[in-house]
């Protein structure tokens, strides 16, 4: 029966399977993904996101700190956010709260226009006490690698 061709008329078709598959494609894929995931790892390891803060970061924190520590602290300035000699009494915000009042709630709603020459750095800082709100201009000097208020 194995020499008979099929009673239906197909003929019997032949496969060639000398045909050899090499498993270098596949190799040189995986190298690649590998070469990819070891240059995003070294990628975050010598450029970390904390170095990609910008001036205008540093100045908005160091408002916000101010701002945090004025409301928690009795001491005036609050300690590691102001300039050293810096007079808290003639400062926009004791104005607006009201003297040297401390334990109120002290909110930056908006920082805008920080500009920073040097050592030296402005920015319009608007903050709100109580429902009221006042827009002043905030000086900020550098002191290693953070700024301060100092005015």
């Amino acid at each position: 029966m194995t020499d008979q061709q099929d009673t239906d008329g197909d003929a019997v078709i032949e496969v060639d399977q000398t045909d050899s598959r090499t498993p270098w494609p596949f190799i040189a894929a995986a190298v690649v993904a590998v070469i990819v995931v070891v240059g995003i790892v070294l990628g975050g390891l010598l450029s970390p996101a904390e170095k990609n803060v910008t001036e205008a970061d540093r100045i908005a924190a160091a408002v916000r700190n101010y701002a945090e520590a004025r409301g928690r602290s009795d001491i005036m300035p609050p300690p590691g956010v102001a300039c050293d000699g810096f007079d808290e009494r003639k400062s926009s915000l004791a104005t607006q709260l009201g003297g040297l009042e401390t334990g109120k709630t002290v909110e930056i709603t908006k920082i805008e226009n920080p500009m920073v020459d040097g050592d030296r750095a402005k920015a319009t800082v608007t903050t709100e006490v109580d429902g009221k709100a006042a827009t002043v201009t905030w000086n900020l000097t550098r002191s290693g690698d953070r700024w301060l208020i100092c005015g």
